[in-house]
């Protein structure tokens, strides 16, 4: 009994103590009252030991809030997409040439670190596309396509191309009324 009295009694003076500790500069509390906002107060500037209004230090003054300002970023789409570096371009080719010789998994593996070199170029997408199809990977493929297709921007060529490659690869799945839509957007550029 006397193990549990004791840890009462640690409890209550860690209690004690603890509310000891919540009071700001000055001493005045830090709690504020329900339903005021805090964030919208300025704080009263504390009397002088004369009593008149104290000067403030520019370190010591509060910090006053400015309305945050509108987000004025571009859009996260590109307009044209990103040209394909050196590096990537190399990896393309090498990945073509492998798709050629029946080898999907080495291509992917290859269009996979195009990708890391040039993460937003709709080509890199389009060719990880064309080599899940090889694959016999068609969900993949298609969610490439749809990635590749918000990465072209305006550049027609690559919409179209990119629109035709789902189209195909909709009928492929089954999905011959998305194929329909997809070969239809493709017409319309």
């Amino acid at each position: 009994m006397k193990k549990v009295t004791g840890f009462r009694l640690a409890a209550l003076a860690a209690v004690v103590t603890l509310a000891g500790c919540a009071s700001g500069p000055g001493g005045g509390s830090i709690y504020v009252p329900a339903g005021s906002d805090s964030r919208s107060r300025v704080p009263e500037p504390p009397k002088a030991e004369n009593g008149g209004e104290r000067v403030w230090r520019k370190s010591e003054q509060p910090a006053e809030r400015t309305p945050e300002p509108a987000d004025t970023r571009a859009p996260s789409y590109s307009e044209t997409g990103d040209q394909l570096p050196a590096a990537a371009l190399t990896l393309v080719r090498d990945a073509d040439q492998l798709l050629r010789q029946g080898d999907s998994a080495a291509a992917i593996a290859r269009l996979e670190r195009a990708q890391r070199i040039a993460p937003r170029s709709a080509e890199v997408y389009f060719k990880l596309a064309e080599a899940y199809v090889a694959g016999n990977n068609l969900g993949a493929a298609e969610q490439f396509t749809l990635k590749g297709l918000s990465l072209a921007g305006k550049d027609e060529r690559k919409q179209r191309s990119g629109w035709l490659l789902l189209a195909d690869i909709r009928r492929a799945r089954g999905n011959v009324a998305g194929a329909d839509q997809a070969e239809s957007r493709a017409r319309a550029l």
